[in-house]
């Protein structure tokens, strides 16, 4: 299985940090490091204007110290509402800004994450404020110890902060994922049974399972299966997002270890795989792809393709697909198909929305 190495970090890093996006697009690793430095200069902003005002009455020590101090607190407050809000009362906010209390979740947020980049964002916000008062006071002919020994932890914790979500955020971009979205997000009708399925395919227990998403046009079936598969990405677990077009295309293609569009992994060797767009559903009445034709063009036209029937055999797969007509047996043709080639019905699971 492909993973993420030092040496892909320190190219992406490099390849972020060098260059105009104007031309190149914007990576998700770039848009977090942009981020940081927002929060940085969120602490550092503040602390140089409260700064100058508790200078007035305060020596360079004491205002500097004190100016940190309480830009740093300010920022805490702040966050532990933003975070405490949807942890106690189970909801999510209705502003992006600050949390206001709105409807229930559909999927419980993953809510250490969420605590790790809560503690992170503070994180950077108290080295902004301590980086103002070490320069301020030293500016002003003070004493800036204070400050300069605060840094240290915070420099240390914002290393090793930084480099996990560094690496979340490539994994995420590797998957290639055609929008950001957590499972926590969708708030469209489902099912209880429904959920228990998709907790099922979650569930970390190192089997190969299936989960079939049915439904029509617009009810959400691209959004929860990229919701789903980023929380395996998040976790730094391998995952490709494809469509059945491309991944058609692929079935009769040998990828070479260099041509790998540049991503650690392909479709062939990750831990977990999206086929999107297989059917689309209402009001398409008719399947594009059926189950059979599919597994035809996985054997190329010919006798059994063990190398294609592997992948599926040994990967996590969310199949998006049409809707479920019961009256053609359209689930049944599916899971039936998965069976053929040595997967447990067992492992087999979908949902209808």
């Amino acid at each position: 299985m492909g993973r993420i190495t030092l040496k892909d970090i320190l190219k992406q890093f490099k390849a972020d940090l060098i260059g105009k996006d104007s031309y190149r697009g914007v990576t998700l690793t770039y848009s977090w490091l942009a981020n940081q430095f927002g929060h940085i200069s969120l602490g550092f902003i503040p602390t140089t204007i409260l700064f100058y005002i508790l200078k007035k009455n305060q020596n360079p020590e004491d205002a500097g110290l004190h100016a940190a101090t309480y830009v740093s607190i300010a920022w805490i407050c702040f966050e532990l509402y933003n975070f405490l809000g949807p942890l106690l009362f189970q909801k999510k906010s209705t502003s992006k800004l600050v949390y206001i209390s709105g409807s229930a979740y559909q999927f419980q947020p993953a809510w250490w994450n969420i605590a790790y980049d809560t503690f992170t964002d503070l994180n950077f916000f108290a080295f902004g404020s301590f980086l103002s008062a070490a320069i301020l006071v030293c500016f002003n002919n003070g004493n800036s110890s204070f400050a300069m020994i605060m840094m240290i932890p915070l420099g240390m914790g914002m290393l090793i902060n930084g480099r996990y979500w560094f690496l979340t955020k490539m994994y995420e971009q590797a998957a290639q994922f055609p929008f950001q979205y957590r499972l926590s997000q969708f708030d469209l009708p489902i099912s209880e049974t429904a959920k228990q399925s998709i907790l099922y395919w979650l569930a970390d227990n190192h089997k190969a399972k299936h989960l079939l998403i049915f439904g029509g046009v617009n009810c959400g079936k691209t959004s929860l299966s990229v919701g789903i598969s980023n929380e395996k990405a998040i976790q730094h677990k391998t995952v490709t997002y494809t469509t059945a077009m491309k991944v058609i295309s692929l079935f009769f293609t040998k990828p070479e270890p260099d041509q790998q569009n540049s991503y650690p992994w392909h479709w062939q060797n990750c831990d977990y795989l999206v086929v999107d767009d297989i059917n689309p559903g209402d009001p398409v009445r008719e399947d594009i792809i059926s189950a059979e034709y599919f597994l035809e063009l996985m054997d190329n036209y010919s006798n059994e393709n063990e190398a294609n029937r592997d992948v599926f055999r040994n990967t996590s797969v969310i199949w998006v697909l049409g809707n479920d007509d019961s009256g053609s047996n359209i689930q049944d043709d599916w899971k039936k198909m998965l069976h053929s080639i040595g997967i447990s019905k067992d492992h087999i699971c979908s949902v209808e929305l």
